[in-house]
């Protein structure tokens, strides 16, 4: 069986090890800050280098937004 304890209390992490060592069961600690940041780093990248495959089935949205206001002027960008 394996269980993931996540914290971010040092104190009661560190009581629940050594409660584990005190029942002899084995522990595998990872960085998970060092994890996490690496996933978001590679989420960001992900994100910033999206490139889409087809043009949107939605067409322009500023056509959209003409027909929906067309009986009021839009400001002008």
């Amino acid at each position: 069986m394996e269980l993931i304890l996540k914290s971010d209390n040092k104190t009661n992490l560190e009581k629940v090890i050594a409660l584990a060592k005190k029942l002899h069961i084995s522990i595998e600690q990872r960085d998970t800050e060092t994890e996490v940041s690496d996933q978001r780093e590679i989420l960001k990248k992900r994100i910033l280098n999206f490139k889409a495959r087809k043009s949107s089935s939605f067409g322009d949205a500023n056509d959209w937004q003409r027909d929906q206001r067309n009986d009021r002027d839009l400001p002008c960008p």
